[in-house]
């Protein structure tokens, strides 16, 4: 009898645990097909978002989704000017001019910089919109300072790349004109670490430089974020002279490359095929010593389109770098459209570079690519 009531009990437990496993085992089918279904859908979105992508930037105004709509204020309030002579200017550095405009800036400020080479660092904090900075000519009024990543800032740690900046911008609506920002730190030597020299850093939306020049060696010209346009500049360097996750357009602009190595005239950041960013190149002119890259892909996605630009022998063949990663091959946007000079040759590049059709190129070349004909008005 006991034996048998044993029995019972193990049958019992035994139905117990089959019951309860069928439960577990029906759970787990119905989060994997959840799962699958979840995944499915994310897909489903993603191609939606990505053909919305196509069909907008084939549009005019195919940015409103990105950034923040455009208003921007042309008609000055104030004017300040700055000359190093105490009694002929309001004041007698930058940045003492920039400070005395209120932290939240409701119109534009114009400062006029007078001649002379001005050395200091100076940051425009994000909330200051509408100021524009007049100097007298590149070659005449210069702002400069040396900082590189490696040094150390005044919370004791490293400056970094993002912090080396001789001139950095973080609000909207900046404009820039006739002025040149350099970084004076010597080039570094190949391999280098910690080198990193940034000239000029835009961190803001809706910014224009005009007749500017940008020197420096290691990534002079931070291009972070934000959409940008650059008309008759001047921009020198040695590796990733240009670089960020910028949607810039480059009109016109003088491209010189100083380095006896390799080097990169451009690093490009953007990290999803949905990111609208990137950095379009139109009557240009390429020139300088060594052997440079047109761009080095910094992000998976990296997109660089150069448009009737002339490009010196200084050119390598093969155009673009990967920069070590062959996966990138599939994803970046690299591309030209009627270039000419030495460099131009198309016969050597890599074959995941692109030579664009006249229908590839429209999107790049004129103020649409950044929705110039909204806030660039009137400059």
């Amino acid at each position: 009898m006991t034996a048998i009531m044993g029995s019972k009990k193990k049958l019992c437990v035994m139905l117990l645990i089959l019951f309860l496993s069928n439960i577990v085992i029906t759970a787990n089918s119905s989060k994997s097909h959840s799962k699958k279904k979840t995944k499915f859908n994310e897909l489903r979105k993603t191609e939606k978002r990505y053909f919305d992508w196509i069909k907008r930037m084939s549009s005019r105004n195919h940015s409103t989704n990105s950034f923040v709509e455009a208003k921007n204020k042309f008609e000055p309030c104030k004017f300040i000017k700055v000359n190093q002579n105490p009694k002929l200017g309001d004041f007698t550095t930058v940045k003492k001019a920039i400070n005395s405009i209120p932290l939240f800036n409701p119109c534009r400020v114009v400062i006029s910089v007078s001649p002379g080479t001005y050395r200091e660092k100076i940051e425009i904090p994000a909330s200051m919109a509408y100021v524009t900075l007049e100097g007298s000519g590149a070659a005449k009024t210069i702002i400069r300072w040396d900082d590189t990543a490696d040094r150390i800032g005044p919370n004791g740690a490293a400056l970094g790349t993002y912090g080396s900046a001789t001139f950095a911008v973080n609000a909207p609506f900046f404009l820039a004109r006739n002025i040149t920002f350099k970084n004076k730190s010597p080039a570094p030597l190949a391999g280098a670490i910690g080198k990193q020299a940034v000239a000029l850093r835009i961190s803001a939306d809706m910014a224009a430089f005009i007749n500017c020049k940008f020197v420096g060696a290691q990534d002079t010209l931070y291009d972070h974020k934000g959409r940008h346009y650059f008309k008759n500049c001047h921009i020198q360097g040695s590796v990733d002279f240009i670089f960020g996750d910028g949607l810039s357009l480059y009109d016109s602009c003088h491209l010189h490359a100083k380095t006896n190595n390799y080097g990169a005239l451009t690093a490009q950041k953007r990290e999803s095929m949905l990111d609208e960013t990137g950095f379009s190149f139109v009557n240009c002119k390429v020139t300088g010593n060594g052997a440079l890259y047109l761009g080095r892909a910094w992000g998976s996605f990296s997109r660089v389109v150069f448009a009737f630009t002339y490009m010196d022998k200084i050119i390598t063949p093969r155009g673009w770098y990967d920069w070590g990663d062959k996966q990138r091959h599939m994803t970046v946007f690299y591309g030209q459209f009627k270039c000419s000079g030495p460099g131009a040759n198309y016969g050597g590049r890599v074959s995941w570079a692109r030579e664009l059709t006249k229908q590839e190129a429209q999107p790049f070349v004129s103020l649409s690519f950044i929705d110039g004909h909204e806030w660039l008005t009137n400059l």
